[in-house]
């Protein structure tokens, strides 16, 4: 049989299964951008109203997707905001002696090297009366 032939024959076949209903071969589908399956790309997306006692949010399970317990306020937020883990399952105080840490517009690390599965609340206090309304975002 001649090329021709032989693709026309081929087409012709195809043609004829997908009428028929068939459905075509699963063509492989490029993977998940790593944004999708990276520590950040799952990010939580919360947002800080100002109280003037500490605000928590959680309970979380950490995942094999981060190392870290991590936060990062949007560029649009005002102000800056105090944060810790509280690991619920084992205290009610925060991590780093009970103390918590400020953070701003860049990716920070609230709590280091957490074991898969470790539950949690992130506990949030504005840093100043600039943080009224803070959108910020939570990696675990």
């Amino acid at each position: 049989m001649t090329r021709t032939r032989r693709t026309a024959a081929v087409l012709a076949a195809a043609t004829a299964l997908l009428a028929a209903g068939a459905t075509a071969p699963a063509v492989a589908q490029p993977e998940k951008a790593a944004a999708d399956t990276s520590c950040y790309g799952g990010a939580k997306s919360l947002t800080y109203r100002y109280s003037t006692a500490a605000v928590e949010y959680g309970t979380y399970t950490t995942t094999s997707r981060c190392s870290d317990i991590n936060i990062k306020l949007s560029s649009s937020a005002t102000g800056f905001l105090d944060a810790c883990v509280v690991f619920v399952d084992h205290t009610t105080l925060c991590n780093h002696d009970n103390t918590y840490s400020t953070f701003g517009p860049q990716w920070a690390t609230v709590a280091t090297d957490v074991k898969d599965g470790t539950r949690f609340k992130l506990r949030v206090h504005a840093y100043d009366t600039d943080a009224q309304n803070v959108p910020f975002q939570l990696a675990f």
